[in-house]
């Protein structure tokens, strides 16, 4: 998952830790178990369509439970795991290293993703678009597509949906969240270059599920 936070957050990293600060990091695995993430990473691993050989990379992987996921699922899968916050990738490796599935954890920004053009078969982004302003989102769509091979599919879920209750109050405090609400994360996808775009649900939380091509 994107779980972990992400670029251009702050508190002394360029990027924002998980639970916000690093000593909160245990915590991380224990809250997102407890508000539902693992439901949203299995419909997302449902959705992204993944097949054996398939080039598989998570942009925002935090602690790896995404990647581990579709590593237990597909494991005839070439699985990367990216995220710029080294102690979430500590744990995503121990956890990888315990459960004895050999995924690839880089270290780096999803705004400057370290593949070549036309190497990456899915993208996967999990609750981690929200963290990012609005310039590196639009460099991370523009770096997803240059990595996607053609016919290669982007699937992101984030916190999405009209601004009332919960998630209107919450975006209210947070200026990042505004540029998730309606059909802004679709409407950037096709900015960037991206096909074939469309919202496959909502879940729990407020988020939606989005899918694009190259």
């Amino acid at each position: 998952m994107s779980e972990s936070a992400r670029l251009h957050g702050g508190h002394g990293h360029g990027y924002l830790p998980a639970m916000g600060r690093d000593g909160l990091l245990p915590l991380y695995d224990p809250f997102t178990r407890l508000v539902g993430v693992r439901s949203m990473h299995r419909r997302l691993a449902d959705q992204a369509g993944i097949a054996a050989g398939h080039q598989v990379l998570e942009i925002g992987t935090g602690t790896g439970n995404l990647a581990l996921l579709v590593k237990r699922r597909h494991p005839q899968a070439n699985v990367v795991g990216l995220d710029p916050d080294p102690l979430a990738l500590g744990r995503a490796r121990r956890k990888a290293a315990r459960d004895g599935l050999d995924v690839q954890w880089d270290l780096g920004s999803a705004a400057e993703l370290p593949y070549p053009d036309g190497s990456v078969d899915r993208v996967l982004s999990a609750l981690m678009f929200h963290h990012l302003d609005e310039a590196v989102k639009e460099r991370t769509l523009t770096e997803v597509r240059r990595v996607l091979r053609p016919g290669g599919r982007l699937h992101l879920v984030d916190f999405a949906g009209q601004p009332h209750g919960v998630f209107s109050r919450w975006a209210g405090r947070n200026r990042r969240l505004h540029g998730n609400v309606g059909d802004q994360v679709p409407t950037r996808m096709r900015e960037a270059g991206l096909t074939d775009v469309a919202e496959c649900g909502r879940g729990r939380l407020g988020v939606g599920f989005y899918r694009a091509t190259r």
